[in-house]
């Protein structure tokens, strides 16, 4: 009975102590549930409540290039297009399904879809066949964490064969082909979905149909027009599609300057160089997304501002004018004998006091692929991506070199006949113009008193058919330094990129220094040509040649220039140490062979009335173009052919116009046209017409702006003398 009584009394106390405990624990619990909102509360609140700010940039028209006359070159075409913006949170299937709809309201090229996007695409509409391309074992590794998803989804990329892509139809594709413009870019970043040929009717009905297209929007893109067709194309550069974006190769360098990688930017030449002027000022565009990515609000920052303006150095009518000569002198030599190889030409025209290129003109002959029709194509990035021997064009250099070592005086003469080193072949001029002296020889192009004056600047002793060596161990560098000086086989600083600075021949052979003083060993472009006769031309200052001229800020009307931000001043690259007589020798001789008989290019120039000045030359080459495959198919040594060249300026006295053309691999043979002198002559005419078209319509216009302001002035006196007349005569 005790016992009982014992244990009845345990119960309660086990009871009581579990109650005991529980009590304590929900004390706790209410205790940190209080801490939690209490103290964390607004911590949480603020957390679900959490937004985020996201700038974006959107892109904008680029500027417009002009030429120095207020032509525009270069414009933006305003067109359709249809854009879509992803959503932070966007999951792949909604934007698959937003494509499906768009797909049935728009064509959609989609030739250009990858294969991977039509594999993504495969395993989003095929979930379950996707999942059976991977092994029993490999599903096992995947739950054991050996394998994660994304290994997962390689194998199922790897394993869908061409007959699985195969199922895709047209309609699919182009699903495939909007789908993946979506996933391309950034969240909440503008991405083109079609831009080019969009019709008005695709435009509309997308319009009307955005509720139902969320992220997708009708808007208006742009679109480089070129004002004068293929002209001067190839200097103006290109620019990037939307498709293409970024270039890959520089994609940090411009993703570090805030790009997007679908921002359309220049990819060479005038685009590329000024990239920083002609891309212009994004528009600002901030979106506040709540903690899910979906957009509470956007606020512009700023409005976008397209690029600046560019205004050319380049008189365009001049340079259509000068690509026309080109093409039909081309075409005038090619039907000579012995012109096979004969397929470009160059002309350069430069203001030599400034840098200023008016003309940048190349032309090359070309048979087209699929119909093998001749055509012409742009070449003009080729005056300074090219190089060539230019021959006796640079014999102006050579005695100045001669005076600057002491190698010769002002009026020194030589015996000009035919010279031979032993063992070498025979060397002479194109006749044997026996005693000369340094303007005679520019005149009549001795070769002979080069090679004299380049034994001289050697220091070497030469007799006929005997070794010839130099004392002066540094003859090579003196005549290179020196031509480098008139921007002869160094770069002549041109505001554009990819210029070439032409080859320099690596044998030292004694004769060869003979073969590089008349031009026919070292080559050089024709952009170096201009620099160094525009050398020659203002007295021995080397200017830095440019196209551009003004940057201006840009105006909503298209036909007007803005106001000048920057113009670009001439820059002296350096002085020539020459004296000045020594200058004016070199002169005289360049105006002998333009304008006196006997002169090189006295024929062509005799009659100009610009008074010009200037050096013709011929030089032998090796043949090293565009069909050097066909020699080397037949084991064959390429043949030898003339290179033709013209350096000059007018007018001789007052220069404002210097000018290079070049015409390589001429023709096969020791004779043959004269192109270089066919195509100077016509550029120098078209040049001073042109003046003097323009200051004749000039003087028309003040004129005529003279005839309607003197019938008032007519008027006004006429009344004044009626009224004179109707006055009292107080002597009556």
């Amino acid at each position: 009975m005790n016992k009982k009584k014992k244990k009845k009394t345990h119960v309660p106390i086990r009871l009581n102590m579990l109650f005991f405990i529980v009590f304590i624990l929900f004390s706790l619990l209410i205790l940190r549930l209080g801490v939690v909102q209490i103290v964390y509360g607004d911590d949480f609140k603020r957390e679900i409540e959490r937004t985020e700010d996201i700038t974006v940039n959107n892109p904008v028209p680029r500027g417009k290039i002009f030429d120095r006359n207020g032509k525009i070159i270069v414009d933006n075409t305003p067109q359709n297009a249809i854009t879509y913006t992803k959503y932070q949170g966007t999951g792949q299937q909604e934007t698959l399904q937003i494509a499906e709809r768009l797909a049935s309201l728009i064509d959609k090229d989609s030739s250009k879809v990858q294969v991977r996007d039509k594999k993504d695409y495969w395993i989003l509409k095929n979930p379950e066949r996707a999942k059976e391309k991977i092994k029993d074992e490999e599903w096992k590794k995947f739950e054991e964490k050996q394998l994660e998803d994304k290994d997962l989804y390689k194998l199922q990329l790897e394993r869908i064969t061409d007959k699985d892509l195969n199922e895709l139809t047209a309609k699919d594709l182009e699903i495939v082909a909007i789908w993946s413009k979506f996933n391309s870019g950034y969240a909440l970043t503008p991405q083109i979905v079609k831009n080019k040929d969009v019709s008005p009717e695709e435009f509309a009905v997308v319009s009307e149909n955005l509720h139902y297209l969320p992220g997708v929007d009708t808007t208006t893109d742009w679109e480089r027009a070129y004002t004068f067709g293929d002209t001067l194309k190839t200097i103006l550069g290109k620019v990037s599609s939307s498709d293409k974006g970024l270039p890959s190769e520089r994609l940090d360098y411009f993703l570090a300057r805030d790009y997007s990688r679908n921002d359309r930017v220049g990819l060479s030449y005038i685009e590329q160089q000024y990239e920083d002027v002609l891309h212009g000022q994004k528009a600002k565009v901030k979106n506040i997304t709540d903690k899910g990515g979906n957009v509470l609000e956007t606020t512009v920052v700023s409005e976008g501002k397209r690029g600046k303006d560019l205004v050319l150095t380049v008189d365009m009518e001049l340079q259509l004018e000068v690509e026309k000569i080109i093409e039909e002198e081309l075409l005038a030599a090619k039907k000579e004998p012995r012109t096979a190889l004969l397929d470009r030409a160059f002309v350069v025209l430069m203001d030599p006091h400034t840098g200023e290129i008016l003309t940048l003109a190349g032309k090359q002959l070309s048979k087209d692929k699929e119909t093998g029709k001749q055509e012409m194509l742009d070449f003009a990035y080729g005056t300074f991506t090219t190089a060539y021997n230019a021959g006796s064009a640079v014999k102006g250099a050579t005695i100045l070199t001669g005076y600057k070592t002491g190698a010769i005086q002002p009026n020194t003469h030589f015996y000009d006949a035919p010279m031979k080193i032993l063992e070498t072949p025979e060397k002479s001029s194109w006749k044997n113009f026996g005693d000369i002296n340094d303007i005679r020889a520019l005149q009549v192009s001795s070769n002979v008193y080069m090679f004299k004056t380049a034994i001289e600047i050697g220091k070497g002793h030469y007799e006929y058919n005997q070794p010839l060596s130099y004392k002066n161990k540094h003859a090579w560098e003196d005549v290179r330094e020196s031509f480098s000086q008139f921007g002869l086989g160094v770069r002549t600083g041109i505001d554009l990129p990819n210029e070439q600075v032409g080859l320099k021949g690596q044998l030292r052979t004694p004769g060869l220094l003979l073969d590089l003083v008349i031009g026919q060993y070292d080559i050089y472009t024709p952009l170096q040509l201009a620099q160094y006769v525009s050398t020659i031309a203002n007295g021995g200052y080397r200017v830095q040649p440019h196209v551009v001229k003004e940057i201006r800020e840009p105006l909503l009307d298209n036909n007007e220039l803005g106001p000048i931000i920057e113009e670009i001043k001439p820059t002296i690259l350096n002085k020539i140490d020459a004296k000045p007589e020594w200058m004016e020798r070199v002169q005289e001789g360049f105006r002998r062979v333009m304008q006196e008989p006997g002169g090189t290019a006295y024929g062509a120039f005799s009659n100009a009335p610009y008074l010009p000045a200037g050096k013709t030359g011929t030089a032998q080459a090796v043949y090293d173009g565009p069909e050097m495959y066909k020699f080397k198919e037949k084991n064959q040594i390429p043949p030898e052919v003339m290179n033709l060249s013209l350096v000059g300026y007018a007018p001789y006295d007052n220069p404002e116009v210097a000018m290079a053309v070049l015409v390589p691999w001429a023709y096969e043979g020791a004779e043959g046209h004269h192109a270089n002198n066919e195509i100077g002559r016509r550029v120098m005419d078209a040049y001073f017409n042109l003046k003097k078209k323009r200051l004749e319509e000039e003087s028309n216009k003040e004129n005529a702006i003279q005839k309607i302001e003197r019938p008032n002035l007519t008027n006004t006196e006429d009344q004044a003398e009626d009224n004179t007349s109707s006055e009292p005569n107080n002597n009556q």
